[in-house]
């Protein structure tokens, strides 16, 4: 398998869009589960619109794999094309902040850490950024993964100890980044709405936030026609405060309208709506 990911990687990223796209019709059709999930929770955005262009983007989102973990650290880089909002990272640098990268299952989100781990600043140094890391289920994809992710990046394991590691590099004025919208463990998340349905939402970056890092949404773009991507910097449109609910609801609501600016590269096959085994029923919806 890693043999075919290293021929794979070798294709020009719009080859590898083409056979993505042709991937996540397969998988649409293939899955009567998936398409239900899918249809539901566009509905549940109002944006049934988008389904199309979505299975496309889904397969799309798998077939780049390659490219994004086993090219070479200046490939990787050279395939955004442009970032918007950089000041704002620029910004925190400067004032010796940690920062806090949000990132959700919108479009690239494998590059956005590849690209923040290689950009330099104004002064030409990088920011190290530490990353939470599950291993996947299936066993021959964990070595592919933690290879690509880990020859840039500092991974720490979806853990306690990974949690502290986190606190440690923000602390230390370095970078965090996570998928706030990934479905936490029992014990671990809150029910707040998403899309107005409770959705079991993660408490770690909400309490992440508390120590004082600058708090940015990311996410990158694919541009058409395998152009490359387009990498966004977005800060909070409204500071987090309450309590840890009132605060993992703002984060859902600035996902929310994230993914409104990129509706059909989300990823909306993503069981977002499940109870963790052992969680706490979600509240009857009124």
């Amino acid at each position: 398998m890693f043999f075919l990911f290293r021929l794979l990687s070798r294709l020009p990223l719009h080859a590898l869009h083409n056979l993505g796209a042709a991937l996540g019709w397969l998988t649409w059709l293939a899955s009567p589960t998936y398409r239900r999930r899918m249809r539901e929770n566009l509905a549940l955005a109002g944006l049934p619109r988008a389904r199309n262009a979505a299975i496309a983007e889904a397969g799309k989102g798998l077939a780049e794999l390659p490219k994004i973990w086993l090219r070479p650290k200046e490939e990787i880089l050279a395939l955004v094309a442009r970032a918007s909002g950089w000041e704002h990272v620029e910004a925190a640098r400067a004032a010796g902040k940690g920062i806090l990268y949000l990132t959700p299952h919108l479009g690239c989100f494998e590059i956005t850490a590849q690209y923040l781990a290689a950009r330099p600043d104004a002064q030409g140094a990088t920011q190290p950024i530490t990353v939470l890391w599950r291993r996947p289920r299936q066993d021959w994809l964990a070595p592919l993964m933690e290879a690509g992710r880990a020859a840039n990046l500092k991974l720490a394991p979806a853990d306690l100890s990974g949690v502290r590691r986190l606190m440690k590099a923000l602390r230390q004025g370095e970078a965090s980044g996570m998928l706030p919208d990934q479905v936490p463990g029992k014990g671990e998340g809150v029910w707040v709405p998403f899309f107005g349905k409770p959705a079991y939402t993660m408490t770690l970056a909400a309490r992440l936030a508390e120590g004082g890092a600058a708090v940015l949404l990311t996410y990158a773009e694919r541009l058409a026609y395998g152009a490359g991507y387009h990498v966004r910097f977005i800060p909070l449109s409204q500071p987090l405060v309450g309590g840890l609910n009132e605060r993992a609801a703002i984060i859902n609501r600035e996902i929310e309208a994230l993914i409104r600016l990129c509706p059909e590269q989300y990823l909306w096959g993503y069981n977002r709506y499940k109870r963790p085994s052992g969680a706490p029923e979600p509240p009857v919806s009124p």
